[in-house]
């Protein structure tokens, strides 16, 4: 039989917004390589007898490099066992997917993607807002926050009012963020909002507006993960609406 990897896409935290392969994959798992950002309930999903090897990291500590993580599911799955690669989100949605398919492909593995719910849609379903909306955004942009000489590198991201922006990995960029959308065009108020740990039973959610967004979540201070909504739809977001969609939770603060 070919080896093969499964890179299973998590979700944003809970077991429950897993897919049912996703699932299936993690309790038929022989080696597990995985994310920071996974947690406890989804992990313990996985046999007792999995080798568990944790490769992500958590921002400004340390991590297995992607080169190392691309040998050893190489290795791992030349050996035999079934290899499961989780990652937070999906897999495909700045999770390196086509990076790690290409260097297993090249030694002869196969590669099997399980998508999984990111972070921007487990915001907008739990906080009751969409990420498009008729006569309000017509387009959505999925982006990063990458810092590069001091810099925000931002090249191609829409100035529109009719798109919505979707920024990952944000959180400590906001106010290069806002700087770089108010000088190219979009309006101070703008409407925006951050999301940390969206689909969790500890999300929170920040609302503000394009100006007021990097004072909103320095005085917020989240240290969990946060993705950024930036257009009209966010003024659409509820807080309430966290507890209608996860009853579990409480009242998100």
């Amino acid at each position: 039989m070919q080896p093969r990897v499964m890179l299973v896409g998590a979700g944003p935290g809970s077991s429950d917004l897993l897919t049912l392969r996703a699932a299936s994959a993690i309790q038929g798992a022989e080696a597990l390589l995985y994310d920071a950002l996974v947690g406890e309930e989804i992990l313990g999903l996985a046999p007792r007898r999995c080798l568990r090897i944790r490769t992500g990291k958590r921002a400004g500590g340390a991590s297995m490099g992607q080169d190392e993580i691309n040998a050893l599911m190489a290795r791992l799955a030349l050996r035999g066992l079934k290899v499961v690669r989780l990652k937070g989100g999906d897999p495909s949605v700045f999770g390196r997917s086509g990076e790690e398919r290409a260097y297993l492909e090249a030694r002869g593995v196969a590669v099997e993607i399980v998508p999984g719910i990111t972070a921007a849609s487990a915001a907008a379903a739990q906080f009751a807002f969409p990420l498009t909306h008729r006569a309000e955004a017509r387009r959505l942009t999925f982006a990063t926050a990458r810092i590069q000489d001091g810099e925000l590198v931002a090249d191609g991201w829409p100035s529109d009012r009719e798109t919505t922006l979707a920024i990952y990995m944000g959180r400590d960029s906001a106010g290069l963020i806002a700087e770089r959308l108010i000088r190219d065009g979009r309006p101070p108020e703008t409407p925006a909002l951050a999301v940390e740990n969206a689909g969790r039973i500890d999300a929170r959610l920040m609302q503000a507006t394009l100006a007021s967004l990097p004072g909103v979540i320095a005085a917020a201070a989240p240290n969990g993960p946060v993705v950024l909504v930036i257009g009209a739809v966010a003024a659409r977001a509820c807080d309430q609406a966290a507890v209608d969609a996860c009853p579990r939770s409480g009242r998100v603060r």
